[in-house]
Formats: C-alpha cells, sequence, structure tokens
C-alpha cells in the first residue's frame, strides 16, 4: 500500500540532519583521493550518458541514509503506480500519461474508455504519415510548390520543450543530412515576437502550427491570428498553411482551417509534452520522423531505468535525493544548471519551467501547509559563456549554488579549429573539468579578494556525443528527477495553479473591470 507522507515525517530524512557537515570537497576531491571518488561515484544512463556525483557532498554514510529514504517514501512504488495510470494529479482528478507516449513501463492504461498507449501510438502515425507526405511533395501549397520551413504558435510548454529539442539537434540534423525543414517558433504575446518570426520566414512556403489543448490560450490565438493576417495580406490561404495540435474536444480539433488535426490529452501536462504530439509534429517536419522515433527510443531507455527500485542504480532517483538534501539539510534553494554545449543553449529554459512550475508548491498534494521548503530555483546557460557571465557569485559569492554541468567528448559536427595546441572541442571540455574542481577545491590566497573558498558541490552528466537518442535521455532523466523530487517533497508535481490567476486578473484588465492598484498600473501601461 503506497502511503504518501510528508518529508518531515519521515524517520530517514530525520536520520540524515546530523550528516551536514560530514563532507567537506576541498579536502574530500583533493589530490589521489578525488580521482577515487571520480571513479566511486558514477551511474551508468542509457544512450552513453552517466551521471557522475563525486563533487557532491556526500560519502557512503550519507548515500546509505539518502537509500533508505527512498524506501520509507516509496519512490519506486509511487513511480508504479504513476506508470500504471494510477491519479496522481489529485489536484485535477487527472493520470499522468507522458511516460506512456514513448513506450509502456507498465500494464495497459486505460481513460475514458480508450487504450492511451494505443492512442498516443495512433497520433505518431497520423503525424508520421502527414510529415512523409510534406516532405515527399505530395502536400503543398497552392502553387503546388514544397513547403520548407514550420513555424510552431505555442506558450510555454508548447513552446518551450519543442524549441529546446529542436535547437538541440538542428545541427547535428544537418551534419547527418537529415534537416528536412528549418523550424522557428512564435511564443511572446509581445507583437515584435511574430513580426521578427515571420520577417525571416517565405509565408508561401511555410506551415504552422497552432498549439493549444484547450484551443483557447489566448496569447496563443492572438499569435495566430497575427499570422493569419500576414498570410491574408501575401494573397495567401491561411488554410493551406495551418496546422492544429489540440485536444479532441477543442474548437480546433474539427476545423476546416487547418490542414490537419494532431490530438493531445488532459492526462499529459504542457511542461511534459514534448514527447506528444506537441513536439512530435514541429520535430518530425524539421527532422524526419525517424528521427523523432529516436529520440523517443532514447526517452524509453531512460525511463526504464527510472523505474529501478535501488536508487544507487537509478540515476534519476540518486539526483532527486541528493538535489533534495542539498535543499532541505543543506539550505541551498537555487541550482545552476550548466550543459557545456551550445546545442544546448534553451535546455536550462525548459527544464526551469519543468521544475519551478512542477514542484513550486507550498502546500502538499492533500492541500496541507507543510513546514520544510519545497522547489528549487533553477537556472542557467551553456558553457563557457556563463563562466564570462556570472561565474563570479558561484565562485565567490556568499551563497552556495549547487551546479548540474552537462559535457560532450565530441561535438555535432567534424568542424574545429586548433589554437595554441588544442582543439575547440578539447578547450570546452577542458573548463567543465577545471569548473569542477575549482568549485569543489578553491584556492587559497594572501589577498582576500583573491580567494576561492571552494566546498561547492557539483554533478556532471557526460557522453560521448549529443544525438536523437541521447537527447531524450537527457531529457527524461530530468523529467524523471523532477517527479521523484515531488514525491519526496509530498507535493502534486502535475497541476500549476500558479499560471492561472494572473491570466484571471489580464482578462479584467483588458475588460477595463478593474479598480485601485490594478486600475492604476493598467493606466500607466496605457490600457
Amino acid at each position: 500500500m503506497v502511503a504518501w507522507k510528508n518529508l518531515d515525517t519521515l524517520e530517514s530524512y530525520k536520520a540524515l540532519q546530523d550528516t551536514k557537515g560530514n563532507v567537506n570537497l576541498t579536502e574530500a576531491m583533493a589530490g589521489q583521493n578525488g580521482a577515487d571518488r571520480v571513479k566511486k561515484y558514477a551511474i551508468p544512463m542509457a544512450e552513453g550518458l552517466s551521471y557522475h556525483y563525486a563533487a557532491k557532498k556526500v560519502d557512503d554514510d550519507i548515500l546509505e541514509k539518502l537509500a533508505s529514504l527512498a524506501k520509507e517514501a516509496q519512490l519506486s512504488e509511487k513511480f508504479q503506480e504513476l506508470y500504471n495510470g494510477a491519479v496522481i494529479n489529485l489536484t485535477e482528478n487527472r493520470r499522468v500519461l507522458h511516460q506512456l507516449t514513448r513506450g509502456q513501463l507498465g500494464g495497459k492504461v486505460m481513460a475514458d474508455g480508450v487504450d492511451k498507449r494505443e492512442f498516443y501510438k495512433k497520433e505518431q502515425e497520423k503525424i508520421a504519415a502527414f510529415a512523409k507526405k510534406v516532405h515527399a511533395g505530395e502536400i503543398t501549397n497552392e502553387k503546388g510548390e514544397k513547403f520548407h520551413t514550420v513555424v510552431q504558435i505555442g506558450i510555454g510548454g508548447s513552446d518551450l520543450g519543442p524549441r529546446a529539442i529542436y535547437l538541440a539537434l538542428e545541427n547535428w540534423a544537418i551534419a547527418n543530412d537529415t534537416l528536412k525543414m528549418q523550424a522557428r517558433f512564435i511564443s511572446n504575446v509581445d507583437p515584435d515576437d511574430p513580426v521578427g518570426v515571420l520577417g525571416g520566414v517565405d509565408l508561401a512556403h511555410a506551415l504552422f502550427i497552432v498549439v493549444s489543448k484547450s484551443g483557447t490560450t489566448l496569447e496563443t490565438l492572438t499569435n495566430e491570428a497575427f499570422v493569419k493576417n500576414a498570410l491574408a495580406d501575401a494573397g495567401l490561404d491561411a488554410s493551406k498553411h495551418m496546422l492544429a495540435v489540440t485536444s479532441e474536444t477543442s474548437p480546433m480539433a474539427h476545423n476546416s482551417g487547418y490542414l490537419a488535426a494532431f490530438f493531445m490529452d488532459d492526462y499529459i501536462g504542457g511542461r511534459y509534452s514534448t514527447s506528444s504530439a506537441v513536439g512530435n509534429a514541429i520535430l518530425a517536419l524539421a527532422f524526419g520522423p525517424d528521427i523523432f522515433a529516436r529520440f523517443l527510443e532514447g526517452m524509453a531507455a531512460e525511463d526504464k531505468l527510472a523505474a529501478e527500485e535501488d536508487p544507487l542504480k537509478n540515476p534519476e532517483m540518486l539526483d532527486a535525493l541528493i538535489s533534495v538534501y542539498e535543499r532541505n539539510i543543506l539550505g541551498y534553494p537555487v541550482t545552476a544548471l550548466l550543459p557545456y554545449s551550445q546545442a544546448l543553449s534553451r535546455f536550462p529554459a525548459h527544464l526551469q519551467q519543468a521544475s519551478m512550475e512542477s514542484n513550486g508548491k507550498s502546500v502538499n498534494r492533500f492541500g496541507e501547509p507543510m513546514n520544510y521548503s519545497t522547489g528549487e530555483v533553477l537556472f542557467g546557460e551553456p558553457g563557457t559563456n556563463g563562466q564570462h557571465s556570472f561565474y563570479q557569485l558561484l565562485h565567490q559569492g556568499t551563497d552556495i549554488v549547487p551546479l548540474q554541468f552537462i559535457g560532450f567528448r565530441k561535438s555535432q559536427n567534424e568542424k574545429d579549429v586548433a589554437v595554441e595546441g588544442s582543439t575547440s572541442q578539447m578547450k570546452l571540455c577542458a573548463n567543465v573539468a577545471a569548473q569542477m574542481i575549482a568549485f569543489a577545491c578553491g584556492k587559497d590566497d594572501e589577498n582576500p579578494a583573491k580567494r576561492f573558498s571552494g566546498d561547492r558541490p557539483s554533478s556532471i552528466i557526460i557522453g560521448e556525443q549529443l544525438t536523437p537518442e541521447s537527447c531524450g535521455a537527457l531529457l527524461a532523466h530530468y523529467e524523471n528527477k523532477f517527479m521523484f523530487q515531488g514525491f519526496l517533497w509530498n507535493v502534486n508535481s502535475f497541476d500549476q495553479e500558479g499560471v492561472q490567476l494572473g491570466k484571471v486578473l489580464a482578462k479584467r484588465v483588458l475588460a477595463h473591470d478593474t479598480d485601485g492598484a490594478l486600475k492604476a498600473f493598467a493606466e500607466l501601461l496605457g490600457i
């Protein structure tokens, strides 16, 4: 029987309280001891990735206590409940089925009289067939000419994940001659966003994907109207250029204004929807359905690891346990995500939403206030750019910020240049290795301004190369990590009520139904 309990009621959590000063990284990572830790504290992941946590403030005793916490919190059993179709999202009385889009971990999941795995597979097949027809020139514009650009119109989870993955794989696709169509994205209701995107798009040869589960998302519908006006001004029939990704019950679902409609459902939240039709349509059109299938294979392989009961063999579970230890025992509220890969330039932005929208809650899953911190402030930029930006605070600031690095041994293409005896890729990898040791070990100096205290924790995920498979595994790692964090904190990681209040008030402003400070601010902004 699965029991959902607050973190501070668990005996194994209480046993962690006296471990706060057990590990000094400046000492632990120095010399041969550090080399031994690097070999010891690592877990294989799927698709050639591996999770390394030697530079985290843990030792065998802490890891044993974290394993006890995982067992007492029933993390493995709760994941089984989720993927077998239990109603995990209590706030909205919904199942949580995003893993089902990439494989069937458990038994058949029936909802609304439908086999949900078959539903998701059917939509994938529909999208694949459509994409192949576009690429073959069987679906064309009014003049019989092929489309060569696809533009996604969406916001939040309908934008961040698909955009991050497109950018992650764009150069790989170019290098491997599988880029079928260029992709662009419109998300912000600020008119400068669509103007900027449309100014660089050949409208006559562009497809537009409108993504809205409800078919009523105000920002998305506004940007859709912006695009339709641009198409009309160019003398083009919008219905020949637009697709819908929506629910089967939305006003967009069976609408002659779209070339085709592909469906999602309420059991997949926006921030977890990249593996659904939300990401599938644009990524299959951009790279080909076979490449998207490989991306899903990577996600499925990592999901299987997340089902492992032993946290020392489960990289997602251990990453979550260590991060909760840092948040609730060591008292670090902020985490930096630092991919040393330009291809992952928007990956931190996507994971920022996935983490903070999931676990930024102050009541537990039953609506009761909690007496401990939850969630983490997540931010980041790719290295080495960040080194010349905010690393100053990370190295010498008054607050300790745990770091999560990502690095690859090889770039996505063969082009490189050697300067002063080393290539660009060698310099990139040298920098991430150096940063981890600099944060852990620091540097003493007689001048306090040049002193680095060290003892600042980090982990790293290392892979051979960022490919569709490893990209999928990487995304699934973080999705599952955030899930396990939520289980530990006993919050509902799958609702997002915090998004709604601002929408309601914005509608009041637009309807001129305001008073007090809301009215005053609206007037200052010219409304």
